[in-house]
């Protein structure tokens, strides 16, 4: 029998918010992910209409400024030549943070770890070593220099190096400015985070758009470990 209440929130046009009894529902049982569905009033007093969980992460991302946000991961790496990340959003983020977490060359000629920028969505990659500058004056064939004085070893007790890379608006068609930080081990595993605390500056000095990015080690493919690739969001 259904209950006097209810009986009252029953019109012509469907059941009023009152009936809705989320509580007797079963719960989801696993994390909220994008495709899920949601409720909304298109507007006060509008249409009732369905929304994804994405639709919420966009409208979060207009009104929490600055914030970091997730966007791609290389996943776990495995003899890969380079690892490349093409999300990059002008209209949502000002500039991008990489993480690498123990990315660990193939080679045991205690290579360094370097990355190569696109203009074109990532079809080509800039390896030209002429249009990077290193620590304000040097060239080097890796692009952004990640590493410089430290190396990344291969052997027992050398687990690959860990860092992050800041590349700053790239969306602007400046010189595109990035500065990195790094801790490696090679040497019989003995830490060598380079000068400055392993602090690198690079500028890859064409003004152009840069709207892909490619990690590579200059001597041999990547044995293992992990980059991610975050967006700090447009204020």
């Amino acid at each position: 029998m259904t209950k006097a209440r209810d009986t009252a929130n029953l019109t012509g046009s469907g059941v009023t918010l009152p009936l809705l009894d989320i509580d007797a529902g079963t719960d989801i049982g696993a994390a909220l992910v994008d495709a899920d569905l949601m409720i909304v009033d298109d507007g006060a007093g509008g249409t009732n209409r369905k929304a994804t969980m994405s639709r919420l992460a966009t409208y979060m991302g207009t009104k929490i400024g600055g914030g970091m946000e997730f966007i791609a991961s290389s996943g776990a790496i495995s003899n890969a030549a380079n690892v490349s990340f093409t999300g990059f959003d002008a209209s949502k983020y000002d500039h991008y943070r990489f993480y690498f977490m123990y990315v660990k060359p193939v080679a045991n000629s205690d290579p360094k770890i370097g990355a190569y920028v696109s203009t074109d969505g990532g079809t080509n990659y800039d390896t030209t070593a002429s249009n990077y500058i290193f620590d304000g004056a040097t060239t080097v064939a890796r692009g952004f220099a990640l590493q410089e004085s430290s190396t990344t070893g291969h052997d027992t007790n050398e687990y690959g190096v860990c860092g992050y890379l800041d590349v700053f608006g790239p969306h602007l068609t400046n010189y595109t400015y990035a500065i990195s930080e790094t801790l490696s081990m090679a040497g019989n595993g003995n830490a060598q985070p380079g000068n400055t605390a392993g602090r690198r500056h690079t500028i890859h000095k064409v003004a152009a758009d840069v709207d892909a990015i490619q990690f590579i080690f200059n001597d041999g493919n990547i044995a293992s470990g992990e980059i991610t690739m975050f967006g700090v969001v447009n204020s």
